[in-house]
């Protein structure tokens, strides 16, 4: 029963691992093809000032910090890391706790 458990829980894991990746794709798709549709208005209706640099800069820095979540490049706002300092918490408070008896 134990091991019926771990298995459904790593494909609870896996399934959701899988949901974010398609969600930090389906976000890229998104940036390049409004982004591109962007560009082509700006030229065609005012060349003169390149305006579509400004969504292009800012939605582009949200796709690249989307990216480094979902491919665990911060190693701050990982799930790894978040347990890390729960346990700490817990075992800090446990140990006041007994220094108090």
């Amino acid at each position: 029963m134990e091991n019926q458990y771990t298995e459904e829980d790593r494909y609870y894991k896996a399934r959701k691992r899988v949901e974010e990746i398609k969600g930090f794709y389906g976000n890229l798709i998104s940036y390049i093809s409004v982004n591109c549709f962007l560009i082509v208005l700006n030229l065609v209706t005012s060349p003169e000032y390149l305006w579509f640099f400004w969504p292009l800069l800012g939605w582009g820095m949200g796709v690249f910090f989307h990216g480094l979540k979902v491919f665990n490049f911060m190693p701050f706002f990982s799930k790894d890391w978040e347990e890390k300092k729960i346990k700490e918490f817990m075992e800090k408070e446990e140990q006041t706790k007994k220094s108090w008896k």
